[in-house]
């Protein structure tokens, strides 16, 4: 949980605050002082939002967004858009790289 503080710049408390939370819910598993390891379904969680960011970083620098900015600005967006707008976004990227519009 320190380690999680210190990277996230968050105090302490709240990241074991959330830890918590995220026990409860099934996400990890958490023993106080003995670690965390994310469960089954949290695993899954983590691979989506992680595909996600990547669909939203690519597509970004598609338009020519350079990668830091693409990265941070995928950060920012990647929580408030519809599933619905992914998909369509997915396929787009998608068909984009099969009509070689793009550099892959």
């Amino acid at each position: 949980a320190i380690d999680i503080s210190e990277y996230l710049n968050v105090s302490s408390p709240s990241v074991t605050k959330m830890v918590q939370r995220l026990d409860k819910s099934g996400h990890l598993n958490y023993e106080k002082y003995r670690g965390i390891m994310l469960t089954e379904e949290g695993i899954s969680i983590a691979k989506g939002m992680h595909e996600r960011h990547n669909l939203l970083v690519e597509f970004l620098k598609m338009i020519g967004v350079q990668d830091n900015i693409a990265n941070r600005d995928a950060e920012g967006i990647e929580h408030h858009l519809h599933p619905e707008t992914l998909k369509k976004l997915e396929e787009f990227v998608k068909a984009m790289k099969k009509n070689n519009k793009i550099n892959k």
